[in-house]
């Protein structure tokens, strides 16, 4: 590992299921998810079992980040500042107590100036 640090977020997972971009279309370094973004990939209407067993077995193998004292914290100051979606909101926490790159899709998240974010071509 380079030691680059990326949290991923949903869309990037259901685009990796759908096979919409390859594996290795992902930077080098270490991932993680946010427990939001776990919460909404499995209860993504659309995957089929098959995809559901793939992604349970991608989430088992990284750490999946649940909410803190701090990441609430974050939460409410940008989501205020910013007017994100909730789950946004505590994504983007999430890569802020972390330190890490948000892998997004999402182009709201490029306003939120205290968070790097990278999107991946489709």
């Amino acid at each position: 590992m380079n030691g680059n640090r990326f949290l991923l977020d949903t869309n990037i997972l259901l685009y990796l299921i759908g096979k919409k971009i390859p594996v290795d279309a992902l930077p080098e370094g270490e991932f993680s998810v946010s427990f939001i973004t776990e919460l909404e990939v499995l209860s993504y209407s659309s995957i089929t079992p098959h995809e559901e067993q793939q992604l349970k077995r991608f989430l088992h193998n990284i750490p999946v980040i649940d909410i803190s004292a701090e990441i609430k914290g974050f939460t409410i100051n940008l989501r205020k500042k910013y007017n994100l979606r909730l789950p946004d909101a505590i994504i983007a926490a999430t890569a802020l107590q972390i330190n890490a790159t948000l892998i997004t899709n999402d182009k709201d998240f490029s306003l939120v100036q205290e968070i790097q974010s990278k999107s991946i071509a489709l």
